[in-house]
């Protein structure tokens, strides 16, 4: 079974789900995929005319780039979320998109109920935003057909009562839950939240090495100029690629099993390790 695009992708750009015009523009802005937004970036009397204009956008954009394409719903227990599951089951069912992104996940049950609505290929990516949400965090990791964790750091700080500067260090343990129970259900690296200041290019550097540092796989952004810099920095440096096929070279050459190599036992996870290395340099912009 091929490995989805969504699960190896190192950006995840945001677009209002009211601006039809700029979907084309963000799946050719070198995204890994793009969130199309129901939840904040649309008014609430502009949600249901939203809503009924996105397979038209859709059906607009070119095919390959359709499974890049999550749509962000409203939460449940909000007046929109019923219509908007449905509307999503309709475009997943279309192959229109991949799946969806649910805000404020706080309930397992709640993705059961959006898993069983799209169907078995659909995809879904829970947004950790509360202390509920991390609470539950391994029952969202493990619920059925979630493709990656989020993390929505800014909602968490509101949700929690933080006033962070700009370090996030009170987020360290949020992140690192994140990142265990990521680990614990067997699913690709967790998605780290939006640096809010699109234009301060420095503070957009140290968030996205802090991600990596701390085992993030990739980064929501709110504007184009985000993604490239993003994309570069989660990706494998020169060195790590070249140990990686060093790595490979040498089980290849043994025949499988433990190898020794620079004088480090070379065994599964290691492999593994490189193996994942080599899939993310494979992943470039689209």
């Amino acid at each position: 079974m091929s490995t989805p695009p969504l699960a190896l992708a190192r950006t995840f750009l945001f677009v209002p789900a009211d601006r039809p015009e700029r979907h084309a523009r963000a799946l050719a802005a070198g995204t890994g995929g793009v969130i199309v937004d129901l939840e904040d970036a649309v008014a609430p009397e502009r949600k249901a005319s939203a809503r009924e204009g996105l397979a038209a956008s859709f059906a607009a954009l070119p095919e390959a780039g359709r499974q890049r394409l999550l749509v962000r719903i409203n939460a449940s227990g909000t007046p929109w979320h019923d219509d908007d599951r449905a509307a999503v089951a309709a475009l997943v069912g279309q192959g229109l998109i991949a799946g969806l992104v649910q805000p404020k996940a706080e309930r397992a049950g709640d993705l059961q109920r959006l898993a069983e609505a799209i169907g078995p290929q659909g995809q879904l990516v829970p947004l950790i935003e509360s202390a509920a949400g991390l609470a539950a965090v391994d029952e969202l990791a493990a619920a059925p057909q979630v493709l990656r964790l989020a993390f929505g750091n800014l909602d968490f700080q509101a949700d929690v009562g933080l006033a962070c500067d700009a370090d996030e260090v009170e987020l360290v343990p949020v992140r690192l839950a994140l990142l265990l129970a990521t680990r614990r259900a067997g699913l690709p690296a967790p998605i780290d939240g939006v640096t809010a200041d699109w234009h301060d290019t420095q503070r957009l550097a140290i968030d996205t090495a802090r991600a990596r540092r701390g085992g993030f796989g990739a980064k929501l952004c709110i504007h184009p100029d985000q993604v490239a810099p993003v994309h570069a920095a989660l990706g494998p440096s020169a060195d790590e690629l070249a140990w990686a096929r060093r790595v490979i070279d040498a089980i290849r050459s043994a025949g499988g099993g433990v190898v020794s190599l620079d004088g480090r036992m070379v065994d599964a996870p290691v492999v593994r390790l490189a193996e994942r290395l080599l899939a993310l340099d494979a992943q470039p912009p689209s």
